[in-house]
């Protein structure tokens, strides 16, 4: 990827965690069996798939980043004195859950894309 790409390409990465974060935290709480797991699956595609897009580990720290701010925005308490995230146990594994994927998928090493040997030299 060359440099005039990579600033783009991690700006769309951010944009794509807020939205991540933010439609997992109505996810999650949404479907009672299914949405935790749902939305750490989406969280671990992105991130696992913006290191592989990226090839190094800012792929999967920026949408991480991006995934934080939403999640966290998400929890604080509105002037109703309403939450999105519900009590429970689901909210805590979807955040530490998330938090812990953003963590594996920002540090596991990505080997580097081979070169061919005639364009080496």
């Amino acid at each position: 990827m060359t440099a005039r790409h990579r600033v783009p390409v991690y700006v769309a990465l951010a944009v794509l965690g807020l939205l991540t974060g933010a439609a997992g935290a109505l996810v999650q709480a949404g479907w009672a069996a299914g949405g935790v797991p749902l939305a750490l699956a989406g969280a671990a595609g992105l991130f696992w798939g913006g290191a592989q897009l990226t090839r190094g580990k800012a792929g999967a720290a920026v949408p991480a980043a991006g995934w934080l701010v939403a999640v966290v925005l998400m929890t604080m308490p509105r002037p109703e004195g309403d939450f999105v995230f519900g009590t429970g146990l689901g909210s805590y594994v979807f955040l530490f859950g998330g938090m812990l994927i953003a963590v594996i998928c920002a540090t596991l090493a990505l080997p580097a894309v081979p070169v061919p040997a005639d364009k080496g030299r």
